[in-house]
């Protein structure tokens, strides 16, 4: 009996690419197809998906007929609460087998697997979704091994089915591993990682395919199911490129984009006074996000680059107006760092190449790195030298280690390289923007603001 899968993974919001993969699918889908997705296809930088609490993604996913998806991290990146309200009010099932609730309970509306019958044919489907490591505590969710749970999913469900396939979306390094370890295994369909297979490949008789990301591709595979196994027919990528774009996707993504502007567009509060923004200076909005990571982080000091916000706030203030500035879904962030690598990325700070260099890293959707901003902490130049860095009005040691509250960009060291030699991170679910929401209507944080940290010479600022 013939079975024709087409699959995507990673599609993070590119929805006009995805409008061209929808018309692809449509065009290829017979009564033999079922359409899977491997995660990541709601990545929350839309401004669709943020006014809706996730369900644009469900209805265009309904409106091309998937059948089911894996949960990634970018579905969890909204929140827990987005997350579930998601998956309870999908038609589509939303699978993960090692994904619970920080207690370890079951996740509402969260299928370990499914069992979807296509003209006879009975298809097993799990999926497993990435360990988020130090994000995991943040954002109320327990992860468990991937492998353990895969088995323990094949061992439960032995002899339901004709055909097994796995959502992968732990990225392609281990498919070949669990080829070889699993043989219950037909197809694993990967994710995480972005790679493309121009072909799919076939390991110790399981099918392997990765169509890249960014619904620039979709992946198709046919076989044929005999008493005596699985047999690959066609296992390919093809390009989303020479495809027009989808109507329904299209008029989807319209009706739920003015409706998020209306939801996002509502006032929160205004400003007492204005927070303006510049890349290289040191300014009032920058100032803001240090001082209120340090105040919701209590470390010894914050610290936040410009580049982070793309521009200044200066009169009302909305979730809209919020995503405009801080586009980049990254995490206020605590971590342990030496006061050596402290100096350096300060002293880098002063290099105009340094903060207008491309920002590109995980998570950042502004331009430039920026210069660094300080809260708890001051900084005395003269000229274009650093001659003294003050923590909480003590000179910095090199060798002492110090608790700062920053983002999970800088925490990397992306930007500045140095700070990626901290310890103990922690990351709290609330985003870059969040901090803006919060310290921006407290009247003693916009004042705060106002005082610079780096001084010249002798003129030491309180």
């Amino acid at each position: 009996m013939k079975l024709k899968i087409l699959h995507t993974n990673d599609v993070h919001s590119h929805f006009e690419a995805f409008a061209r993969a929808a018309t692809l699918i449509k065009e290829y889908k017979d009564e033999n197809t079922i359409v899977l997705d491997g995660g990541d296809f709601a990545d929350f930088k839309s401004i669709e998906l943020q006014g809706t609490k996730g369900m644009a993604a469900i209805e265009l996913l309904r409106s091309v007929g998937y059948d089911a998806l894996t949960i990634g991290n970018n579905e969890m990146f909204n929140g827990f609460d987005t997350l579930e309200h998601m998956a309870g009010s999908s038609p589509i099932p939303f699978i993960s087998n090692n994904l619970y609730r920080k207690d370890k309970a079951p996740i509402s509306g969260v299928k370990s697997s499914v069992i979807l019958e296509k003209n006879g044919l009975r298809i097993f489907i799990t999926g497993a979704s990435p360990d988020l490591q130090g994000f995991n505590e943040g954002l109320g969710v327990y992860i468990t091994d991937y492998k353990k749970a895969i088995k323990e999913e094949l061992v439960r469900h032995r002899g339901t089915y004709d055909v097994c396939i796995l959502l992968n979306h732990v990225g392609t390094e281990i498919d070949e591993e669990l080829a070889n370890e699993l043989d219950e295994v037909d197809m694993i369909l990967s994710a995480h990682d972005h790679q493309l297979y121009a072909r799919a490949k076939s390991v110790n008789g399981t099918v392997l395919n990765s169509a890249g990301c960014y619904g620039e591709y979709v992946g198709l595979i046919e076989v044929d199911v005999t008493n005596e196994g699985v047999e690959l027919i066609r296992g390919e990528t093809i390009s989303t490129q020479p495809y027009p774009p989808d109507h329904e996707v299209i008029d989807i993504m319209k009706r739920n984009k003015e409706k998020a502007i209306e939801v996002l567009s509502r006032p929160l509060y205004t400003l007492d006074r204005p927070l303006w923004h510049d890349v290289m200076e040191e300014n009032p909005m920058t100032n803001l996000i240090a001082d209120g990571l340090q105040d919701m982080l209590k470390c010894d000091f914050g610290l936040i680059n410009s580049g982070i916000v793309n521009a200044g706030a200066f009169q009302n203030i909305s979730h809209k107006k919020l995503i405009e500035i801080c586009p980049s879904p990254l995490n206020p962030t605590s971590f342990e760092i030496q006061g050596k690598h402290i100096r350096k990325a300060i002293e880098d700070s002063m290099d105009a190449q340094v903060c207008l260099a491309d920002g590109r890293g995980p998570g950042f959707r502004g331009k430039f790195v920026g210069r660094l901003h300080v809260s708890g902490a001051e900084i005395i130049q003269e000229g274009r030298r650093i001659s003294e860095i003050l923590i909480g009005g003590t000179p910095l040691e090199d060798e002492k280690w110090y608790s700062v509250a920053s983002s999970d960009y800088l925490q990397r060291g992306s930007g500045y390289e140095s700070l990626g030699h901290g310890r103990n991170e922690k990351y709290l679910p609330e985003e870059i923007r969040d901090v803006i929401r919060i310290y921006a209507e407290r009247a003693g944080f916009i004042e705060k603001a106002q005082m610079n940290r780096w001084s010249e010479g002798s003129n030491v600022m309180a």
